[in-house]
Protein backbone atom coordinates (compact mmCIF):
# COMPACT_ATOMS: atom_id res chain seq x y z
CA UNK A 1 0.00 0.00 0.00
CA UNK A 2 1.46 3.55 -0.88
CA UNK A 3 2.59 6.62 1.61
CA UNK A 4 -0.44 8.21 2.05
CA UNK A 5 -0.12 11.40 2.40
CA UNK A 6 -0.88 13.07 6.39
CA UNK A 7 -3.02 15.43 6.49
CA UNK A 8 -5.38 16.59 9.54
CA UNK A 9 -5.76 13.71 12.34
CA UNK A 10 -6.12 14.51 15.82
CA UNK A 11 -3.59 17.05 16.41
CA UNK A 12 -5.08 19.23 13.93
CA UNK A 13 -8.90 18.32 13.75
CA UNK A 14 -11.78 20.47 15.11
CA UNK A 15 -14.21 18.00 15.12
CA UNK A 16 -13.52 14.82 16.72
CA UNK A 17 -15.68 11.66 16.44
CA UNK A 18 -14.79 8.64 19.39
CA UNK A 19 -16.57 5.45 19.85
CA UNK A 20 -15.84 3.59 22.29
CA UNK A 21 -16.26 -0.55 22.40
CA UNK A 22 -18.20 -2.35 25.25
CA UNK A 23 -15.59 -4.33 26.02
CA UNK A 24 -13.47 -1.23 26.73
CA UNK A 25 -16.57 0.29 29.17
CA UNK A 26 -18.20 -3.12 30.84
CA UNK A 27 -15.55 -4.95 32.23
CA UNK A 28 -15.88 -7.47 29.18
CA UNK A 29 -19.55 -7.89 30.14
CA UNK A 30 -20.12 -7.41 33.34
CA UNK A 31 -21.45 -4.09 33.60
CA UNK A 32 -20.61 -0.45 33.25
CA UNK A 33 -17.26 0.30 34.97
CA UNK A 34 -17.19 3.27 36.30
CA UNK A 35 -13.16 3.72 36.39
CA UNK A 36 -13.00 3.09 33.22
CA UNK A 37 -15.61 5.70 32.49
CA UNK A 38 -13.77 8.00 34.78
CA UNK A 39 -10.13 7.28 32.65
CA UNK A 40 -12.20 8.11 29.52
CA UNK A 41 -13.74 11.20 30.80
CA UNK A 42 -10.21 12.65 31.69
CA UNK A 43 -8.75 12.35 28.48
CA UNK A 44 -11.74 13.65 26.57
CA UNK A 45 -11.81 16.57 29.16
CA UNK A 46 -7.95 17.15 27.55
CA UNK A 47 -9.43 17.78 23.91
CA UNK A 48 -12.21 19.63 25.10
CA UNK A 49 -10.10 21.92 27.24
CA UNK A 50 -7.59 22.56 24.30
CA UNK A 51 -10.50 23.67 22.04
CA UNK A 52 -11.72 20.64 20.51
CA UNK A 53 -15.16 20.00 19.30
CA UNK A 54 -15.90 15.93 20.85
CA UNK A 55 -19.26 13.56 19.91
CA UNK A 56 -18.68 10.31 21.73
CA UNK A 57 -20.25 7.34 20.64
CA UNK A 58 -20.49 5.02 23.10
CA UNK A 59 -21.91 1.28 23.66
CA UNK A 60 -22.53 -0.26 27.23
CA UNK A 61 -26.28 -0.34 27.49
CA UNK A 62 -27.45 -3.06 26.83
CA UNK A 63 -24.12 -5.00 28.83
CA UNK A 64 -25.41 -2.80 31.92
CA UNK A 65 -28.99 -3.72 31.58
CA UNK A 66 -27.98 -6.73 31.89
CA UNK A 67 -26.04 -6.73 34.41
CA UNK A 68 -29.09 -5.07 36.54
CA UNK A 69 -31.19 -7.20 35.44
CA UNK A 70 -29.30 -10.24 36.72
CA UNK A 71 -28.62 -12.26 33.16
CA UNK A 72 -25.96 -13.48 32.27
CA UNK A 73 -26.58 -14.14 28.93
CA UNK A 74 -27.01 -12.04 26.25
CA UNK A 75 -30.99 -12.72 25.41
CA UNK A 76 -32.00 -13.29 21.97
CA UNK A 77 -35.53 -11.96 21.64
CA UNK A 78 -35.83 -8.27 20.26
CA UNK A 79 -38.04 -7.09 23.35
CA UNK A 80 -35.74 -8.37 25.90
CA UNK A 81 -32.90 -6.76 24.11
CA UNK A 82 -34.54 -3.58 24.13
CA UNK A 83 -35.62 -3.85 27.90
CA UNK A 84 -32.03 -4.54 28.63
CA UNK A 85 -30.58 -0.93 26.67
CA UNK A 86 -33.79 0.96 28.52
CA UNK A 87 -32.47 -0.34 31.96
CA UNK A 88 -28.49 0.13 30.79
CA UNK A 89 -29.14 3.74 28.83
CA UNK A 90 -29.93 6.07 32.14
CA UNK A 91 -26.97 4.02 33.72
CA UNK A 92 -24.68 4.48 31.09
CA UNK A 93 -25.67 8.08 30.66
CA UNK A 94 -25.95 9.20 34.76
CA UNK A 95 -22.14 7.28 34.60
CA UNK A 96 -20.73 9.95 32.22
CA UNK A 97 -22.51 12.80 33.53
CA UNK A 98 -20.91 11.70 36.49
CA UNK A 99 -17.53 11.73 35.27
CA UNK A 100 -17.59 14.81 32.99
CA UNK A 101 -19.12 16.77 36.26
CA UNK A 102 -15.41 16.37 37.63
CA UNK A 103 -14.27 18.70 34.78
CA UNK A 104 -17.42 20.59 34.27
CA UNK A 105 -18.17 19.25 31.33
CA UNK A 106 -21.88 19.55 30.20
CA UNK A 107 -23.33 16.09 28.12
CA UNK A 108 -26.24 15.14 26.44
CA UNK A 109 -27.32 12.00 25.49
CA UNK A 110 -29.00 11.41 22.23
CA UNK A 111 -30.26 8.50 20.96
CA UNK A 112 -29.96 8.11 17.07
CA UNK A 113 -32.04 4.97 15.03
CA UNK A 114 -31.54 4.17 11.42
CA UNK A 115 -34.41 6.22 10.39
CA UNK A 116 -33.08 9.32 11.57
CA UNK A 117 -30.30 9.01 9.27
CA UNK A 118 -32.12 8.08 6.55
CA UNK A 119 -34.85 10.60 6.35
CA UNK A 120 -33.95 14.19 5.05
CA UNK A 121 -36.12 16.18 7.73
CA UNK A 122 -35.17 14.11 10.89
CA UNK A 123 -31.35 13.76 9.47
CA UNK A 124 -31.45 17.94 9.05
CA UNK A 125 -33.09 17.97 12.85
CA UNK A 126 -30.41 15.61 14.18
CA UNK A 127 -27.97 17.56 12.56
CA UNK A 128 -28.97 20.99 13.88
CA UNK A 129 -29.53 19.62 17.29
CA UNK A 130 -25.96 18.41 17.41
CA UNK A 131 -24.51 21.09 16.04
CA UNK A 132 -26.33 23.54 18.85
CA UNK A 133 -24.76 21.18 21.63
CA UNK A 134 -21.30 21.42 20.50
CA UNK A 135 -21.62 25.34 19.76
CA UNK A 136 -22.92 25.12 23.59
CA UNK A 137 -19.32 23.51 24.46
CA UNK A 138 -21.58 20.49 25.57
CA UNK A 139 -20.07 17.26 24.61
CA UNK A 140 -22.62 14.53 23.23
CA UNK A 141 -23.01 11.07 23.78
CA UNK A 142 -24.43 9.30 21.08
CA UNK A 143 -25.87 5.27 21.12
CA UNK A 144 -28.06 3.83 18.91
CA UNK A 145 -32.01 3.89 20.38
CA UNK A 146 -32.06 0.24 21.21
CA UNK A 147 -35.06 0.02 22.90
CA UNK A 148 -37.06 1.25 19.79
CA UNK A 149 -35.51 -0.43 17.16
CA UNK A 150 -36.39 -3.30 15.29
CA UNK A 151 -34.08 -5.86 13.12
CA UNK A 152 -35.08 -4.10 10.18
CA UNK A 153 -34.02 -0.83 11.00
CA UNK A 154 -30.96 -1.72 13.10
CA UNK A 155 -27.71 0.72 12.50
CA UNK A 156 -26.34 -2.65 13.51
CA UNK A 157 -23.44 -1.64 15.59
CA UNK A 158 -21.86 1.55 16.90
CA UNK A 159 -18.73 1.41 14.80
CA UNK A 160 -21.08 2.17 11.46
CA UNK A 161 -23.28 4.89 14.12
CA UNK A 162 -19.86 6.59 14.32
CA UNK A 163 -19.30 6.73 10.97
CA UNK A 164 -22.60 8.04 10.10
CA UNK A 165 -21.97 10.58 13.01
CA UNK A 166 -18.65 11.89 11.39
CA UNK A 167 -20.46 12.14 7.74
CA UNK A 168 -23.59 13.64 9.48
CA UNK A 169 -21.11 16.51 11.73
CA UNK A 170 -18.61 16.67 8.75
CA UNK A 171 -16.30 15.42 11.57
CA UNK A 172 -12.42 15.49 10.06
CA UNK A 173 -11.26 12.41 12.14
CA UNK A 174 -12.81 9.47 13.38
CA UNK A 175 -11.06 7.34 16.48
CA UNK A 176 -12.81 4.03 17.30
CA UNK A 177 -11.40 2.14 20.31
CA UNK A 178 -11.40 -0.90 20.40
CA UNK A 179 -9.74 -3.96 22.43
CA UNK A 180 -7.45 -4.98 19.73
CA UNK A 181 -4.37 -2.67 18.81
CA UNK A 182 -5.46 -1.69 15.53
CA UNK A 183 -5.40 -3.43 11.95
CA UNK A 184 -3.17 -6.44 10.78
CA UNK A 185 -2.91 -8.45 7.21
CA UNK A 186 -4.02 -11.20 8.69
CA UNK A 187 -5.07 -12.61 12.17
CA UNK A 188 -2.01 -12.47 14.40
CA UNK A 189 -3.55 -15.37 16.86
CA UNK A 190 -2.94 -17.44 13.93
CA UNK A 191 0.10 -16.58 12.08
CA UNK A 192 3.15 -15.27 13.90
CA UNK A 193 4.52 -13.29 11.21
CA UNK A 194 1.11 -11.03 10.85
CA UNK A 195 2.02 -7.50 9.87
CA UNK A 196 0.99 -4.45 11.66
CA UNK A 197 -0.82 -1.84 9.37
CA UNK A 198 -0.08 1.94 10.16
CA UNK A 199 -1.42 4.18 7.62
CA UNK A 200 -3.20 2.88 4.65
CA UNK A 201 -6.21 4.28 2.54
CA UNK A 202 -9.80 3.97 3.75
CA UNK A 203 -11.82 1.72 1.41
CA UNK A 204 -9.14 0.12 -0.17
CA UNK A 205 -10.82 -3.54 -0.71
CA UNK A 206 -7.26 -5.09 -0.02
CA UNK A 207 -8.34 -4.04 3.84
CA UNK A 208 -11.95 -5.82 3.38
CA UNK A 209 -9.95 -9.08 2.29
CA UNK A 210 -7.98 -9.03 5.44
CA UNK A 211 -10.93 -8.26 8.10
CA UNK A 212 -11.94 -11.02 9.89
CA UNK A 213 -15.01 -11.72 11.51
CA UNK A 214 -16.38 -11.02 15.55
CA UNK A 215 -13.69 -10.98 18.35
CA UNK A 216 -15.46 -10.89 22.13
CA UNK A 217 -18.84 -12.41 22.92
CA UNK A 218 -19.67 -8.91 23.68
CA UNK A 219 -19.48 -6.50 20.69
CA UNK A 220 -21.37 -6.87 17.84
CA UNK A 221 -18.74 -6.04 15.00
CA UNK A 222 -15.08 -7.18 14.41
CA UNK A 223 -12.20 -5.72 12.38
CA UNK A 224 -14.62 -6.30 9.28
CA UNK A 225 -17.68 -3.34 10.82
CA UNK A 226 -14.61 -1.08 11.49
CA UNK A 227 -12.85 -1.29 8.24
CA UNK A 228 -16.24 -0.71 6.52
CA UNK A 229 -16.83 2.01 8.55
CA UNK A 230 -13.34 3.85 7.56
CA UNK A 231 -14.76 3.69 3.88
CA UNK A 232 -17.99 5.16 4.97
CA UNK A 233 -16.31 8.13 7.04
CA UNK A 234 -13.99 8.36 4.39
CA UNK A 235 -16.53 9.54 2.41
CA UNK A 236 -17.01 12.89 3.74
CA UNK A 237 -13.56 13.51 3.99
CA UNK A 238 -12.97 11.74 7.61
CA UNK A 239 -9.72 10.12 8.53
CA UNK A 240 -10.13 7.07 10.56
CA UNK A 241 -8.10 5.95 13.41
CA UNK A 242 -8.84 2.44 14.90
CA UNK A 243 -6.82 1.74 18.35
CA UNK A 244 -6.62 -0.10 21.23
CA UNK A 245 -7.93 1.53 24.52
CA UNK A 246 -6.06 -0.19 26.62
CA UNK A 247 -2.65 2.44 25.63
CA UNK A 248 -2.19 4.81 28.36
CA UNK A 249 -3.28 8.36 27.99
CA UNK A 250 -4.29 7.45 24.53
CA UNK A 251 -6.29 10.40 23.24
CA UNK A 252 -3.69 13.17 24.95
CA UNK A 253 -1.09 11.18 23.07
CA UNK A 254 -2.66 11.44 19.35
CA UNK A 255 -3.93 14.98 20.13
CA UNK A 256 0.18 15.41 20.37
CA UNK A 257 0.69 14.10 17.03
CA UNK A 258 1.68 10.98 18.04
CA UNK A 259 1.22 7.65 15.55
CA UNK A 260 -0.76 5.07 17.41
CA UNK A 261 -2.99 1.96 15.96
CA UNK A 262 -4.15 2.24 12.59
CA UNK A 263 -4.78 5.33 10.37
CA UNK A 264 -7.29 4.94 7.57
CA UNK A 265 -6.80 8.14 6.11
CA UNK A 266 -9.47 9.87 3.33
CA UNK A 267 -8.75 10.59 -0.33
CA UNK A 268 -10.60 13.54 -0.03
CA UNK A 269 -10.57 16.55 2.07
CA UNK A 270 -14.21 17.55 3.56
CA UNK A 271 -15.14 20.57 1.78
CA UNK A 272 -14.18 18.91 -1.83
CA UNK A 273 -15.89 15.40 -0.59
CA UNK A 274 -19.17 17.96 0.15
CA UNK A 275 -18.73 19.93 -2.81
CA UNK A 276 -18.21 16.18 -5.29
CA UNK A 277 -21.56 15.12 -3.53
CA UNK A 278 -23.28 18.33 -5.16
CA UNK A 279 -22.38 18.05 -8.11
CA UNK A 280 -22.97 14.34 -8.28
CA UNK A 281 -26.60 14.77 -8.07
CA UNK A 282 -27.89 15.94 -11.40
CA UNK A 283 -31.76 16.07 -10.32
CA UNK A 284 -32.65 19.13 -8.55
CA UNK A 285 -35.67 19.66 -6.80
CA UNK A 286 -36.73 23.56 -7.49
CA UNK A 287 -34.84 27.27 -8.92
CA UNK A 288 -34.46 29.97 -7.18
CA UNK A 289 -34.17 33.41 -9.30
CA UNK A 290 -31.13 35.76 -8.22
CA UNK A 291 -31.41 39.59 -9.02
CA UNK A 292 -28.17 40.84 -10.39
CA UNK A 293 -26.66 42.11 -6.68
CA UNK A 294 -26.70 38.48 -5.17
CA UNK A 295 -25.47 37.01 -8.64
CA UNK A 296 -22.10 38.94 -7.87
CA UNK A 297 -22.28 38.41 -4.33
CA UNK A 298 -22.40 34.33 -4.75
CA UNK A 299 -19.96 34.18 -8.01
CA UNK A 300 -17.47 37.39 -7.48
CA UNK A 301 -17.59 36.91 -3.59
CA UNK A 302 -18.21 34.05 -2.26
CA UNK A 303 -20.66 34.86 0.22
CA UNK A 304 -24.05 32.80 1.07
CA UNK A 305 -27.08 32.86 -0.40
CA UNK A 306 -29.39 35.50 1.33
CA UNK A 307 -33.30 35.89 0.93
CA UNK A 308 -33.80 39.45 0.28
CA UNK A 309 -31.63 39.12 -3.10
CA UNK A 310 -33.87 36.72 -4.35
CA UNK A 311 -36.90 37.86 -6.64
CA UNK A 312 -38.97 34.60 -7.39
CA UNK A 313 -39.00 30.62 -6.10
CA UNK A 314 -39.93 28.11 -8.70
CA UNK A 315 -41.07 24.51 -8.07
CA UNK A 316 -41.83 22.71 -4.94
CA UNK A 317 -38.88 21.78 -2.76
CA UNK A 318 -38.47 20.87 0.95
CA UNK A 319 -35.50 21.82 3.35
CA UNK A 320 -32.12 20.65 2.31
CA UNK A 321 -33.09 19.86 -0.80
CA UNK A 322 -31.18 20.34 -3.83
CA UNK A 323 -31.74 23.84 -5.75
CA UNK A 324 -30.52 25.51 -8.82
CA UNK A 325 -29.88 29.60 -8.60
CA UNK A 326 -30.34 31.31 -11.94
CA UNK A 327 -30.90 34.37 -13.56
CA UNK A 328 -34.09 35.72 -15.05
CA UNK A 329 -33.14 34.28 -18.19
CA UNK A 330 -32.76 30.63 -16.65
CA UNK A 331 -28.75 30.72 -16.38
CA UNK A 332 -27.80 28.62 -13.62
CA UNK A 333 -25.11 30.16 -11.59
CA UNK A 334 -24.91 27.67 -8.42
CA UNK A 335 -26.55 25.05 -6.85
CA UNK A 336 -26.64 24.04 -3.13
CA UNK A 337 -28.87 22.77 -0.39
CA UNK A 338 -31.73 24.95 0.72
CA UNK A 339 -32.56 26.21 4.24
CA UNK A 340 -36.24 26.69 3.80
CA UNK A 341 -38.94 24.80 2.04
CA UNK A 342 -40.55 26.27 -0.86
CA UNK A 343 -43.54 27.38 0.54
CA UNK A 344 -41.41 29.19 3.62
CA UNK A 345 -38.59 30.56 1.16
CA UNK A 346 -41.81 32.04 -1.01
CA UNK A 347 -42.69 33.80 2.42
CA UNK A 348 -39.00 35.61 2.89
CA UNK A 349 -37.79 36.52 -0.02
CA UNK A 350 -36.37 39.88 -1.03
CA UNK A 351 -36.79 40.33 2.52
CA UNK A 352 -34.05 41.25 4.74
CA UNK A 353 -33.01 38.03 7.37
CA UNK A 354 -33.50 40.20 10.51
CA UNK A 355 -37.51 39.37 9.20
CA UNK A 356 -37.38 35.90 8.86
CA UNK A 357 -38.42 35.40 12.84
CA UNK A 358 -41.32 37.46 12.51
CA UNK A 359 -42.36 35.96 9.13
CA UNK A 360 -41.78 32.71 9.90
CA UNK A 361 -42.31 32.05 13.54
CA UNK A 362 -38.46 31.05 13.67
CA UNK A 363 -35.04 31.15 11.93
CA UNK A 364 -33.59 28.03 11.16
CA UNK A 365 -30.95 29.98 9.05
CA UNK A 366 -30.35 33.41 8.46
CA UNK A 367 -29.54 32.51 4.76
CA UNK A 368 -31.12 30.68 2.16
CA UNK A 369 -27.92 28.47 1.09
CA UNK A 370 -24.65 28.42 2.80
CA UNK A 371 -21.51 29.12 0.78
CA UNK A 372 -20.65 25.49 2.22
CA UNK A 373 -23.47 24.60 0.87
CA UNK A 374 -23.17 25.11 -2.62
CA UNK A 375 -20.96 24.92 -6.01
CA UNK A 376 -20.36 27.69 -8.13
CA UNK A 377 -20.60 27.25 -11.57
CA UNK A 378 -17.82 29.69 -13.24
Amino acid sequence: MSELHQTALVKDAKRVVIKIGSSLLTNNGKGIDSREIARWAAQIAHLHQAGQQVILVSSGAIAEGMARLGWAQRPKLVNQLQAAAAVGQIALAQAYETAFNEYGIQTAQVLLTHEDLADRHRYLNARSALNTLLELNVIPIINENDTVITKEIRLGDNDTLGALVANLLEAEVYVILTDQEGLYDSDPRKNSNAQFIHRAEAGDPALEKMAGGAGTHVGTGGMLTKVLAAKRAARSGAHTIIASGHVDNLLPRLMQGESIGTELLAKIPILSARKQWLAAHLHVSGYLVLDEGAIQALTRQGKSLLPIGITEVRGDFGRGDLVACIDQEGNEYARGLVSYSAEDARKIIGKPSSQIESILGAVTATDMIHRDHMIIHH
